[in-house]
């Protein structure tokens, strides 16, 4: 009996659904992974299969731990270099993490700098 991945871990499974809502829309995809002293942030093409933006709290520009207004940061550094490759709206992948604190803070911060999700 074999068993798919998104049936065997809640974890999994709770990701797997929210990231097939979102490849559903059909716009870039603005994927968040949050470790425990850093948070990361990309921008992906899944038609193509390309990341095209990251930015994450070990930038030079930002540089500092995973807190609130480090991930504030980071969004609006996102925002800032998807402005410059030409990316104005994206959908929201917040993965496996509920959307509060550093998750919550960096989509603040990247609507502030004029991302559209």
């Amino acid at each position: 009996m074999s068993v798919k991945r998104y049936e065997m871990n809640p974890v999994v499974r709770r990701a797997t659904r929210v990231r097939s809502r979102v490849k559903a829309s059909g716009r870039l995809r603005l994927s968040v992974f949050r470790s425990a002293r850093h948070i990361y942030a990309q921008v992906i093409d899944d038609a193509a299969g390309k990341t095209l933006v990251a930015a994450s709290s070990l930038d030079a520009d930002i540089k500092g731990n995973g807190n609130c207004a480090t991930a504030g940061k980071v969004g609006k550094l996102l925002a800032e270099r998807a402005k410059k490759a030409g990316i104005k709206e994206v959908a929201f992948d917040r993965g496996s993490f509920p959307y509060h604190g550093r998750v919550k803070a960096l989509a603040e911060g990247a609507r502030e700098a004029g991302l559209k999700f």
